[in-house]
């Protein structure tokens, strides 16, 4: 029976790129996988048949020989093969990645790296708005793992350290043979690791660190906003035996303002002002988010309207300037009078007097133009 030709197996062209061939296999051994179809005898054959394609199309060498020959030249029948035929020696742990994980033992070398390494820590910190305004400075209280010094993060009595775990040889996984391909699995007697410590140390009992409370003093820049994340390199937990640390990272919480609330960079917030303030202008003071700030009411302003106070607002973070402070005015009507002022504001309604009929809600700006 003649084979398939292996880049119709695949479903690519034949100028397919190697990472067009690469998805393309990934997704056929995901689909005709033994472990996903047991007892599917066609679906194992599908599977071989894809992987012996991905094995020649994925080299350079047998690529070009299998496109100049066909099957004959990289069966070892014909001008160029390469003997031997298709050896099942796929590269799964460069195709999934860690998708199976300990199954096809892919990336157990990196796996083994990473632990070596100490997790990443958080604190969450709450500040006041003034702080994360203008920049703070807080003592926190963290605990992480740090080396033993008893051992000096060795894990061992005699200082020695770990040696090479017997059952797996180093490798941190125990090797079994299912079919025509192997699996590995983590083993059991170093849990990954590739090493054992023989004599532990008392103090740490052999994991080579121990958990302490450290203090430490967090800057905190002005500007910041909710949520930031501040990040100290090496902060974090101590990495097992004497690898690196992991990093802090802070993450800030805002406590709201009594009335000032913030957008970006700028503050915003309500003032108050009488009728008279807002029909002939004025020139009052408010306080501002660091000192009073004097504000210019525009002679007929109305209700509603902001003002803009430029670099009265938040400093922009790791950068110069400020934003600005916007203030929206709010005329406020008497809910009492006396009789002078009720007087007064009679006398003034006569001078002022307005047809009261209904009106299209388009015509509400010209309304407005009756007081200008």
């Amino acid at each position: 029976m003649s084979k398939a030709d292996y880049y119709e197996v695949l479903g690519v062209s034949r100028d397919a790129s190697e990472q067009e061939l690469k998805s393309a296999y990934r997704k056929l051994a995901l689909k005709y996988h033994p472990d996903r179809n047991p007892g599917d005898h066609a679906a194992e054959e599908k599977f071989k048949e894809a992987s012996e394609a991905y094995q020649v199309l994925c080299d350079a060498d047998k690529r070009a020989a299998y496109d100049r020959f066909g099957h004959a030249g990289v069966s070892g029948g014909g001008p160029g093969g390469f003997g031997g035929g298709f050896s099942g020696a796929v590269d799964l742990g460069d195709i999934f990645g860690d998708l199976f994980g300990e199954m096809f033992n892919m990336g157990g070398q990196q796996r083994a790296a990473r632990q070596m390494r100490g997790d990443d820590l958080r604190y969450d910190l709450t500040i006041d708005f003034h702080e994360a305004v203008f920049g703070t400075e807080k003592e926190i209280r963290i605990r992480r793992l740090e080396a033993c010094e008893t051992c000096k993060g060795a894990g061992s009595k005699s200082g020695r350290g770990p040696v090479t775990c017997p059952q797996c040889q180093g490798r941190g996984q125990v090797r079994y043979q299912q079919g025509f391909f192997s699996v590995a699995r983590t083993c059991n007697a170093c849990a990954g690791r590739g090493s054992i410590i023989n004599d532990p140390c008392d103090t740490c009992r052999g994991e080579t660190r121990v958990t302490k409370e450290i203090k430490l003093t967090v800057k905190v820049p002005a500007g910041v906003e909710e949520g930031t994340r501040i990040r100290y390199g090496g902060e974090g937990d101590g990495g097992r035996t004497n690898g690196p640390s992991g990093d802090l990272y802070i993450v800030l919480s805002i406590r709201a303002h009594d009335f000032f609330h913030r957008e970006g960079q700028n503050l915003h917030c309500v003032i108050p002002i009488s009728f008279p303030q807002a029909a002939l202008g004025a020139e009052i003071e408010i306080e501002g988010v660091d000192g009073q700030v004097m504000l210019k009411i525009p002679e007929g302003i109305q209700s509603g309207k902001e003002i803009r106070v430029r670099g009265k607002g938040v400093p922009y973070l790791n950068e110069k300037g400020r934003g600005d402070l916007i203030v929206k005015v709010v005329v406020q009507i008497p809910k009492k009078l006396s009789k002078a002022q009720r007087d007064l504001i009679t006398e003034l309604g006569k001078s002022m007097s307005v047809e009261n009929k209904p009106t299209s809600p388009g015509l509400l700006e010209k309304m407005k133009d009756l007081f200008s």
